[in-house]
């Protein structure tokens, strides 16, 4: 029986017409409201209080001493997949969301993406609502919001210990899921309408929603996935001075950080960049980052920040030290495992304004809690999402011979397409279909959640996405998945990439005979994905064939030798160089074909 797939809660279908909303009787007549005015239910309540909200019918309720500990406190505005999200300022005990049935709730703003905080009760909970722009046009969009308790953990938010009920706590796992749906970017949104929910007993659950504004000006320049939670140190009162090498040059300069999946806040008490010298050393003194004009940021158990812009030049081909100094104790921290370049530790006490190296006596191959680097002004990123070839598992520790490495060279040495930034979201063991972390709680696996669950988070909210090149599905083949499965979830990471505007490009699966998964059945398998790639003429905007690359003519379920690394999966960098080389950067540029 064919499996089928389910990515993260997102839209299902967009229409958008240029005509003005047609009237359905006196609700459809209604004035717009705040959401805030529009508050009809009660979710959260205090521990000696439980029966003060029912936020499910069945007197249960999101506890508000654990939301306070993960730092979504009353009136809390947590960033998350690049929105800043109001958390109501309502009272435990009193109205803090909407059910969402037809309300017209009043939203403005220009950007790509409507952003909603919500969950569903009584299961998954989907319907369909509008956006209505100030031309007098809308377009209709389709929303899914997974349920409370039962919902995938890899999308959610935030995660609670428990919850309440009447008689008292209950250990349980009570979500929140931030869910997107696409916006015509050129138009000016007025107001929005919430879906109608069908289905006995269910709703759809709205604690806020906003426009996500398009990142005007900005290119992604670096960026990282986070892959997992693992335990650390714990790091207590130390600083973090971070490597990366970005792939894009600018004049100005803000970085992200994530506390994707984590359960608490995490303090960065201060943050410092600086071009590099040498290992912990930089070129001059390091100049101060700052949040929202504070000098350090709190992150929320699931949130993220963004730096303020620094007029700091960025330069082509020179490494970055980006400091972090976390005055609190650290026990585990969401991280990008195999970053395939060294980082450093110091001593106690805030080192992130030295300027020199001698406090950073510690080294870390992982990228904590960073994620990104933008640069002002760009034509915008290339996006890969990959596993560990695209990582640069095998190649040599800080020399960035990844493939991606490679293509952002070759794409800033001409002038062909635009010199776009390249992103490499690359995690080591991942898989398009199924999740190797869970996206929920402390583990060792840093495998990430699947590309289908992190898709929203790893492609759309990453900054000025044009095109994604999907390098994935080796891992699935590996482990037992059919060419059916694997093609389509590929496809459906196409098909919500060009939804968004964003040109969606494929690769061909390599060749990996001689490893010990790579068995006469995974190959058939993966050359089944490839041919049914290679006539897809309408999934995706284009097919890079990187199985031809690689393989050898004489036998083509392996690598050609002199791009295998040694252990028969991962090019070396020869290998790596080749693909960067076969790349077609015409294929990366230009919009998504109508009909994705």
């Amino acid at each position: 029986m064919r499996r089928q797939l389910w990515g993260p809660a997102l839209v299902l279908a967009l229409v958008t017409s240029a005509a003005s909303p047609a009237s359905a009787g006196a609700a459809e007549e209604r004035e717009p409201r705040p959401l805030r005015e529009l508050y009809d239910n009660r979710a959260v309540s205090e521990d000696d209080r439980p029966g003060a909200a029912d936020f499910d019918g069945q007197g249960r309720s999101l506890p508000a001493a654990a939301l306070r500990a993960a730092g979504w406190r009353v009136g809390a505005r947590p960033t998350v997949e690049g929105t800043r999200l109001d958390w109501p300022v309502s009272r435990p005990g009193r109205p803090d969301n909407v059910r969402a049935d037809g309300q017209r709730v009043a939203v403005e703003g220009r950007g790509d993406a409507l952003t909603f905080l919500v969950a569903g009760t009584g299961g998954e909970a989907t319907g369909t609502g509008s956006v209505h722009y100030r031309d007098g046009g809308h377009s209709r969009y389709r929303l899914t919001a997974p349920d409370w308790r039962t919902g995938p953990l890899a999308t959610k938010a935030v995660a609670l210990p428990y919850l309440n009920t009447r008689e008292g706590g209950v250990k349980d796992r009570p979500r929140l899921y931030v869910v997107t749906v696409p916006l015509d970017a050129r138009r000016t949104v007025e107001s929005v309408r919430l879906p109608h929910v069908r289905g006995f007993g269910k709703a759809l659950h709205v604690f806020d929603l906003r426009v996500r504004p398009a990142a005007e000006g900005w290119t992604g320049s670096w960026s990282a996935s986070t892959a997992g939670l693992p335990e650390v140190g714990p790091w207590r009162d130390q600083t973090l001075r971070l490597v990366v090498h970005p792939t894009k040059a600018g004049p100005t300069v803000r970085v992200r950080l994530s506390n994707t999946f984590a359960g608490a806040p995490v303090r960065v008490g201060s943050a410092t960049v600086a071009v590099r010298a040498k290992d912990a050393e930089p070129r001059s003194e390091p100049v101060p980052l700052a949040f929202g004009g504070r000098r350090g940021a709190v992150l929320p158990a699931g949130a993220e920040a963004v730096s303020d812009p620094l007029d700091f030049a960025v330069e082509e081909g020179a490494d970055l030290l980006v400091s972090l100094h976390l005055p609190g104790s650290v026990p585990s921290v969401p991280l990008h495992d195999k970053a395939v370049q060294k980082s450093y530790l110091s001593t106690p006490g805030d080192h992130a304004a030295d300027s020199d190296g001698a406090a950073y006596t510690g080294t870390v191959g992982t990228w904590p809690l960073l994620t990104g680097v933008d640069v002002s002004g760009g034509p915008g990123s290339v996006v890969v999402l990959g596993d560990s070839i695209t990582e640069g598992v095998r190649t040599t520790e800080g020399a960035n011979r990844r493939w991606t490495d490679a293509l952002a060279r070759r794409l800033r040495a001409q002038d062909r397409v635009p010199r776009y930034g390249v992103l490499n979201q690359g995690i080591s063991a991942n898989r398009v279909l199924s999740d190797r972390y869970p996206g929920d709680g402390v583990s060792a696996d840093t495998g990430g959640v699947s590309a289908l669950n992190r898709l929203d988070r790893d492609l759309l909210a990453q900054t000025s996405a044009r095109t994604v090149v999907l390098f994935e599905g080796i891992n699935d083949v590996r482990w037992g998945a059919g060419a059916d499965e694997v093609v389509d979830g590929l496809r459906q990471l196409a098909s919500r990439a060009r939804a968004r505007g964003v040109r969606a490009v494929v690769t061909t699966l390599a060749p990996c005979e001689g490893e010990s998964r790579c068995t006469a059945a995974v190959d058939a398998e993966r050359t089944s994905v490839n041919r049914a790639l290679r006539a897809d003429r309408h999934s995706f905007d284009a097919v890079l064939d990187f199985d031809r690359v690689l393989r050898d003519p004489d036998r083509p379920a392996r690598m050609l030798p002199a791009y295998d690394s040694g252990d028969h999966l991962h090019p070396g960098e020869a290998g790596l160089q080749a693909l960067a080389d076969a790349v077609d950067l015409g294929e990366l540029t230009g919009r998504p074909r109508a009909g994705g």
